[in-house]
């Protein structure tokens, strides 16, 4: 299995601290996140009741002709992390204007892990310099 990477995730933000959770799924979801079927572009974790959950990833269905009819694709997920970190989370998000956001799915010992990111939102004028920067380097690789 390939790790599932949110590229949207490192223009939009500027990630300041990364860790590693575990997650709490069914197992046709983990069937589904094996074979590639996730996507974690635009979800948020978010702290609710002292516990960290991913809000927004949408995971498909294993195989879409047995799906059972409470299935919700974009349900929110549990994420397994001590704590500690979540206290530690919500002090840095409280402080600050932080966001946690999902940036790698990827399968560690046959388990699934997902990195979140500790991030601030980049202004459009940042983001705008980065897309000049490609630019410049894509003509100058033309031009050699």
């Amino acid at each position: 299995m390939e790790s599932i990477v949110n590229k949207k995730a490192y223009f939009d933000y500027e990630i300041l601290e990364t860790m590693e959770a575990g997650m709490e799924l069914l197992g046709h979801e983990v069937k589904a996140i094996k074979t590639g079927k996730a996507n974690i572009v635009g979800a948020m974790a978010k702290i609710y009741g002292g516990q960290l959950w991913l809000v927004g990833a949408g995971i498909g269905p294993y195989q879409a002709k047995n799906v059972s009819d409470n299935f919700d694709p974009a349900r929110s997920r549990r994420l397994l992390v001590k704590k500690d970190e979540i206290k530690y989370l919500s002090g840095k998000m409280s402080s600050k204007n932080l966001t946690l956001v999902p940036l790698k799915l990827y399968n560690k010992n046959g388990k699934i892990k997902i990195e979140i990111g500790l991030g601030v939102h980049k202004k459009k004028s940042d983001k705008r310099e980065i897309i000049k920067k490609r630019d410049i380097e894509k003509e100058t690789r033309r031009n050699f």
